[in-house]
C-alpha cells in the first residue's frame, strides 16, 4: 500500500460486495475476482467526444487513448460518487445530479468489459481544464473518426473502443444538446 492506494470493493459475477482489496494489489496474478469503475465521455454541441492521452508515467496503459474520465469506485462509494469525484478529480468538472447523465451498466460477464461499470455522457462546449497528471492532451473527435484511429492501431486502454461501439457505433454523428 501506499499513500495514494485506494480500497475497493471486490465482488462478484453479480456485481455483490465479496470482499476489499487495495487497488495496488489487482494486478496480481491468479487472483479471480472483479472491481467497480465508472467511465464518461464528453459530448460537445458539434457531437464530438474528447478523447485524452494519459501520460507516460501510468503504470497501465502509459501514452495510451482513454475515455473522458474513467477511475475506480472505491469501497463504500455508489457509482454515481464516484463519477462526481473523478470528474473533479480528472477534468475540473463539478457535476450535482450525475445520475442524469447515465448512458448504461456493462459488466464483465454479459459485455466482455474488464470491470463491472457505469457509463456517463456528459455534455459541454468547452474544452476540460484535465489533470496534468492522468493526461497529456486530449481530441475532439466524431465517434467515427475515433473508430478509425482505434482500428487503424492508435494505443488505447482496453475497453475504449468497446464503449465506444456499445453506444455511439449505431448511432450517426448527432448532437446532444
Amino acid at each position: 500500500m501506499n499513500d495514494s492506494d485506494e480500497l475497493l470493493d471486490i465482488v462478484d459475477a453479480s456485481d455483490r460486495p465479496i470482499g476489499r482489496r487495495w487497488r495496488s494489489q489487482l494486478d496480481q496474478k491468479g487472483i479471480d475476482y472483479y472491481c467497480r469503475v465508472v467511465n464518461a465521455f464528453l459530448i460537445n454541441p458539434e457531437g464530438k467526444l474528447w478523447l485524452p492521452r494519459r501520460t507516460a508515467n501510468k503504470r497501465r496503459f502509459p501514452l495510451c487513448l482513454d475515455m473522458s474520465m474513467g477511475g475506480y469506485v472505491v469501497s463504500g462509494e455508489s457509482y454515481d460518487e464516484a463519477c462526481q469525484r473523478e470528474l473533479q478529480e480528472e477534468l475540473n468538472l463539478e457535476i450535482d445530479r450525475i445520475a442524469d447523465y447515465f448512458l448504461g451498466y456493462l459488466t464483465p460477464v454479459d459485455d466482455g468489459v474488464s470491470a463491472f461499470m457505469k457509463v456517463y455522457e456528459i455534455p459541454t462546449d468547452t474544452t476540460p481544464d484535465y489533470n496534468r497528471n492522468d493526461f497529456i492532451e486530449g481530441f475532439w473527435w466524431f465517434p467515427q473518426e475515433a473508430f478509425d484511429r482505434l482500428r487503424s492501431g492508435e494505443p488505447a486502454k482496453n475497453d475504449l473502443l468497446k464503449l465506444l461501439e456499445k453506444f455511439y457505433g449505431s448511432m450517426p454523428d448527432r448532437s446532444p444538446f
